[in-house]
């Protein structure tokens, strides 16, 4: 079976996560601060802060935000449901937008159809990896007085307007699951540039202490901690960020990776009719997280026909981005969401196909030639 799927992982990770157990030191540590301070530099920010997942990241940034009760945050239900139950866990309502056909990610105009009087943030997912377009919508949230959270956790090596994604943003959520591109096995990190806000994160991942263990336990001498505000247990161990350290060397070379096989996926489906690939937007580059693919009407098959056709035929697929607001979760917000038609129609219509680093170009010619097969009925 060609899976999916396969996180880039070997001796050097092996090592890096034994050498961290028989230091002795396995909670969060010295290797947590170096994997922050470089994480934060390689995508543009000042400041890293390694926490449990993503949506620890984005549960600590809409708290950051203090929002609550009352409040109402704009979120896509395009994307993977921990980005609206963040909302869910401060008290707010998550209010869904919908999504721009190409990119798969909100847009300022699809913000503004559903934003109200109690609108207080939005929280924009680079989606797979795409970068949505952050000029335009960082400068509508300013327009309008309200925070942008950034979802990025797809996105470590994708750029927009020639930055690396995360530069300039306000708060951003990464995550180091499996699935991306760079892992930690589990994982997340929040990267801000005040270093008041990323002091206070800092705390509020430790239960709120206002000196961390590890700087307990380095300054030598008895420290009395305390405890200024009711926080979490968010931390990322010493084992974690060791395995990080060793994949952040890896990024750039797994970005190109997945982009070569993605100019690949182009050139192979690029005859097959009914089948729309997801691209670069003109502002940008993805990482190529996942590859989706759009099914037409004209296609030769439903998307499940699809993925049925592709697992007889040895090949893992995915079903394409989930969308929240047909979960039922999510059922008692259904009379108050506006029509979502393109996200509707995207996570009918959508599938993942296999990319990774053992992907091989056989494999791939294969997988193009199912659906070829397909295409023609």
């Amino acid at each position: 079976m060609i899976p999916v799927m396969v996180p880039r992982l070997g001796e050097e990770e092996a090592q890096a996560a034994a050498e961290a157990v028989r230091s002795g030191w396995v909670a969060q540590g010295p290797r947590v601060a170096r994997f922050e301070s470089r994480f934060a530099e390689r995508v543009g920010a000042r400041h890293g802060v390694a926490v449990s997942s993503c949506t620890t990241a984005l549960h600590l940034a809409l708290v950051l935000l203090e929002i609550g009760p009352g409040d109402e945050v704009v979120v896509p239900s395009l994307s993977f449901i921990a980005t609206a139950n963040a909302v869910r866990y401060v008290g707010a309502t998550p209010v869904f937008a919908d999504v721009d056909p190409i990119t798969g990610n909100v847009t300022v105009a699809t913000v503004d159809a559903v934003r109200t009087a109690r609108t207080r943030a939005v929280i924009g997912v680079h989606q797979c990896g795409v970068p949505f377009d952050l000029v335009a919508l960082r400068a509508a949230a300013r327009r309008w007085g309200v925070a942008l959270v950034e979802d990025a956790a797809c996105a470590a090596g994708s750029t927009a307007y020639g930055e690396p994604v995360g530069a300039g943003a306000i708060v951003a959520a990464w995550s180091f699951h499996p699935r991306k591109l760079l892992t930690t096995g589990e994982g997340g990190m929040v990267t801000v540039d005040d270093p008041d806000v990323a002091a206070r994160l800092r705390r509020l991942r430790e239960h709120g202490m206002n000196v961390s263990a590890a700087d307990r336990h380095a300054s030598g001498r008895p420290v009395l901690e305390s405890y200024l505000e009711t926080g979490f247990n968010y931390r990322m161990t010493d084992i974690q960020a060791a395995v990080g350290l060793v994949q952040l060397d890896r990024l750039t070379d797994l970005v190109a990776q997945r982009r070569a096989s993605a100019a690949r996926y182009h050139e192979l489906l690029a005859d097959v009719p009914g089948l729309r690939p997801v691209r670069d937007p003109a502002y940008g580059q993805t990482n190529y997280q996942s590859f989706w693919v759009l099914l037409d009407e004209g296609f030769g098959a439903t998307r499940d026909e699809t993925l049925a056709a592709l697992a007889e035929a040895g090949v893992s697929a995915r079903r394409g981005i989930m969308a929240a607001h047909l979960e039922p979760a999510y059922a008692d917000l259904a009379p108050a969401t506006a029509p979502l038609p393109v996200t509707e129609r995207l996570t009918r219509d959508s599938l993942i196909l296999p990319l990774h680093h053992a992907l091989t170009a056989d494999d791939q010619e294969h997988i193009a030639g199912v659906l070829r097969k397909l295409a023609a009925g």
